[in-house]
């Protein structure tokens, strides 16, 4: 009982091992992200479309759910950009009427995205994410960095510019109002954004969100900003969220249902990505995927009865997170804490907190979402992927979120067919003095000899590349010509064989019997032995055409030539 508490309650394991000097630690590292959790929350409750207040009412519950039940010690779980975009997104296309209804169907959301999760985590599917490459990722996240930003310019700029997904209409919407821009808003907005460029650049290390927003609630208040005209947050309900049934309909939760698994993969995607990287600098402890699509699928689960929307680990709370010291998952408990004090006490502040500083605040953010060092490493290293992070870019800017996702899944699966489909093949030869075979294209000093094909096949063999295989094998025996009396492959890389391959195998072999040509098979693993011998290909060939190395069938066949003579 108590091994499988620890395994679905991760927490319990650290807590057994508490060490009393990570209690500083934690408590440093969770009041320093508590701090920046205030003002990014209700940045990001913008995104999405909310009022701030939901951004806070989403770092308190699901904070505390993850603590105790994931597997990352560092990762800072809470609102981010991207998915506050994706469920600004997802929740206007439903046409509400009301505010109040608004924030029902993020809330209800919410809900579905933890459920999800929760039953892709129970069967095991967390490798389905696999199909959303970093190529991909990085396209999607780069050109909803563009959307983010362009839609937090109305903030900026003191205007009224309705939201959207697409370019476009977004560039078209503020050309129209970028004329009524009020002087007044646009100068807090530029100030702050200059004011979080220089923290950053001198300053690194102190709360630049905090303080930013702590001077723009002095300057509202000190110079009356909301009489000349810059929007302030305007009244916060104070307290702690009330527990209330998220439940909408079965009805909304078939329009919701594409967007609540689009926001489910992605938040899961990003969440794994920054846990993993933290991970790699310990390596005290494992991070286990399917346990975290548990841990934050429960997180939004109880965080929806709650008021809040969709969560997930964020890339710079995690990494304040462990640059100040935190060692156990407490810490998020701890800056759980911290908002539920603002809660409770500091609302009333945040009345004269002018939503032009929200805006900066979400600016520079999302400025570091977008990657153009990506693009330019791809370029260089593999076009293949540089052309499917582009066009995953371009879908995302120009036809919505969903499309932007749906195009990159479809181009990540589409490659893993392709390549599937069509494995590397590598002629070898011998490298002068040695028994070693190599990739000719890569060692030219390699030496062939014009009767012997050696060829190493980099993939299983299988239905879906069988035919290809045997129209290669066909392909460079042509090549080789008449003289060719010895073809082997190395099988070293077949790390699996079905039997369509193994029926594909048998026709090679008797077309080259046929044409009096011998072939052998060198370096076959133990899974592929197995499907040899039930199919009976390994008594067609004999065991006397089975070897460990390239080397050791050619010295077999020139041996039993020489003795032929």
């Amino acid at each position: 009982m108590i091994v499988f508490l620890k395994r679905y309650i991760p927490s319990l394991r650290w807590l057994a091992n508490y060490q009393k000097p990570w209690l500083r630690g934690d408590l440093f590292a969770g009041l320093t992200v508590g701090v920046m959790l205030i003002p990014q929350g209700m940045a990001y409750a913008l995104i999405a479309g909310l009022p701030p207040i939901y951004g806070l009412y989403s770092s308190i519950i699901p904070l505390v759910v993850y603590a105790a039940l994931g597997t990352s010690r560092q990762l800072g779980v809470g609102p981010v950009a991207l998915i506050s975009l994706m469920v600004g997104t997802a929740v206007s296309s439903m046409g509400t009427s009301s505010v109040e209804e608004y924030v029902a169907i993020a809330i209800f959301l919410s809900l579905m995205v933890g459920v999800l999760k929760v039953l892709l985590g129970i069967l095991r599917l967390g490798f389905l994410t696999n199909f959303l490459s970093h190529p991909v990722v990085s396209g999607f996240t780069s050109a909803a960095a563009i959307i983010i930003g362009l839609n937090q310019v109305k903030h900026v700029l003191g205007v009224n510019i309705p939201s959207s997904k697409y370019l476009i209409e977004l560039i078209s919407n503020i050309s129209a109002q970028v004329s009524a821009t009020h002087v007044f808003s646009l100068i807090v907005g530029a100030s702050g954004i200059a004011l979080l460029f220089a923290l950053k650049k001198w300053a690194a290390k102190l709360p630049g969100a905090l303080i930013l927003v702590v001077l723009g609630i002095l300057a509202s208040y000190l110079f009356q900003l909301e009489q000349l005209g810059v929007k302030v947050v305007g009244e916060v309900p104070g307290g702690f969220p009330a527990f209330r049934n998220p439940w909408i309909s079965t009805e909304m939760l078939y329009k919701l249902l594409p967007a609540a698994l689009t926001i489910s993969l992605v938040s899961y995607i990003e969440s794994m990505a920054v846990a993993t990287a933290i991970r790699n600098k310990h390596r005290d402890y494992k991070i286990w995927p399917n346990q975290e699509l548990l841990a934050l699928g429960c997180a939004n689960i109880a965080g929806s009865f709650f008021q809040s929307y969709p969560t997930t680990g964020g890339f710079s709370r995690s990494a304040v997170n462990d640059d100040s010291g935190a060692k156990t998952a407490l810490a998020g408990v701890f800056a759980a804490v911290l908002v539920a004090i603002s809660l409770l006490f500091l609302t009333d502040l945040f009345y004269f907190l002018p939503k032009a500083i929200l805006g900066s605040i979400i600016l520079v953010a999302v400025s570091r979402l977008f990657s153009w060092s990506d693009f330019v490493h791809l370029w260089h290293t593999d076009r293949r992927d540089f052309l499917m992070s582009i066009a995953t870019f371009f879908a995302t800017l120009f036809f919505g979120i969903e499309p932007g996702i749906g195009v990159g899944i479809i181009l990540s699966a589409a490659t893993v067919i392709y390549e599937s489909a069509k494995p590397h093949i590598a002629v070898t030869g011998q490298l002068p003095g040695t028994p070693h075979y190599r990739n000719i294209q890569r060692f030219p000093q390699a030496e062939l000899r014009d009767d012997v094909l050696v060829f190493r096949f980099d993939s299983q063999l299988y239905f879906a590349n069988a035919n290809f295989f045997k129209e290669k094998v066909e392909e460079m025996v042509a090549e080789k010509g008449e003289a060719l009396r010895l073809v082997v492959l190395n099988a070293v890389s077949v790390n699996g064989m079905d039997s369509t391959g193994a029926d594909a195998l048998r026709e090679i072999l008797e077309q080259l019997s046929q044409k009096g040509i011998a072939f052998y098979i060198a370096g076959v693993i133990e899974p592929v032995m197995e499907v040899l011998e039930k199919t009976e290909i390994d008594k067609l060939l004999g065991e006397d055409k089975l070897f460990l190395h390239p080397n050791d069938a050619i010295e077999f066949f020139d041996r039993i030539n020489s003795l032929e003579v």
